[in-house]
């Protein structure tokens, strides 16, 4: 062989080698045991910061890293407790961090002493540029249009409009059902309009044990905007359901949403993980690769209420995109 050939021949084969083969940043991997509900905002300063349900429902913690995988040895800074009576003072639930307009913002679901069970939306406040300074305001409840039981905000940005997405029980309604809400914003603070039903729980997985559609998560990719959301008891049940909308389309029309007749990411004997779900959305620091996270637990069999069992865990997997544009979310733990 020409010398000069054998010694540029490694680095022509590294040229050829498809970069499918390429190993992705994980496939499925622990992030935090017992945090539930996670959510990561991958900011502009190169920090992913992170919040969760914690499992004592009493307070909000923020932590932050410059990857997924090491949010578990950031230090978790308690930014705010709750009251200890009236609003805000019971079931401390599904807090999101923001960045908006300069401001970072966190919606989350809190109870009441008398009715722990009677959340409602709320809204923490703080102008710093780094939110583990500064001050946390509370700026009280987000109203969306009727007082009955809602949860599990989200909010997101298409087209030059802010959303918000969120879960409640239909106005008037004594059943136990909650369904997933769209409507526009007038700024972080409110709503513009009136509400839009996107989904209902109708579907066996998504009425095991309770009629629950809950946790909204979007994701804007190929044309399309993806919303998960979470159905079923919150036990080995639980699973993530999907719509979907064209980019281009109203997203206030009901009728431009498709969704999936089946879940699209439920529980896996075969790897231990158990009651998949209450997701978010997130990269790698080089926008390259979508990140999922979600929580699990790693058994079946949960003694007495599911809501008091603490060992829902925090995981984290990358996206994959199949050749029609839509997400293949796999299975938990592989």
């Amino acid at each position: 062989m020409n010398p000069s050939l054998r010694f540029a021949l490694p680095a022509l084969l590294a040229l050829l080698t498809p970069m499918a083969q390429a190993a992705p940043p994980f496939s499925d991997t622990a992030v935090l045991s017992q945090r539930a509900d996670p959510h990561a905002t991958l900011h502009s300063d190169g920090y992913y910061y992170f919040v969760a349900t914690v499992p004592e429902y009493d307070r909000i913690e923020l932590r932050r890293a410059k990857t997924i995988d090491t949010l578990s040895k950031a230090n978790a800074q308690v930014i705010w407790r709750a009251h200890a009576r009236g609003e805000m003072s019971r079931n401390i639930w599904a807090p999101e961090l923001h960045h908006i307009d300069g401001k970072w913002y966190i919606y989350f679901t809190a109870g009441r002493s008398d009715a722990p069970f009677d959340v409602r939306l709320y809204v923490l406040e703080n102008s710093a540029a780094n939110p583990l300074t500064g001050k946390w305001i509370e700026r009280g409840q987000l109203k969306t249009g009727w007082e009955i039981f809602a949860l599990d905000a989200t909010t997101f940005t298409h087209a030059g409009v802010r959303y918000l997405a969120w879960t409640q029980r239909a106005a008037g309604s004594k059943e136990h059902a909650t369904n997933i809400y769209i409507a526009k914003m007038a700024g972080p603070l409110k709503l513009d309009g009136k509400a839009t039903l996107l989904s209902r729980p109708e579907y066996k997985w998504e009425t095991t044990g309770h009629k629950v559609n809950e946790a909204p998560a979007v994701i804007i990719r190929h044309g399309r905007v993806f919303m998960t959301y979470s159905a079923s008891a919150t036990d080995a049940n639980y699973c993530l359901g999907l719509l979907s909308a064209p980019a281009g389309a109203n997203l206030l029309d009901a009728a431009v949403w498709k969704k999936s007749p089946l879940p699209v990411f439920k529980s896996n004997p075969a790897a231990s993980k158990f009651g998949p779900g209450h997701n978010a959305f997130t990269t790698t620091p080089d926008g390259k690769t979508d990140i999922m996270l979600y929580h699990a637990r790693n058994y079946r069999d949960i003694k007495g209420e599911a809501l008091l069992d603490p060992n829902r865990h925090t995981r984290a997997r990358a996206v994959t995109w199949r050749a029609d544009g839509t997400p293949d979310f796999g299975a938990p733990g592989q």
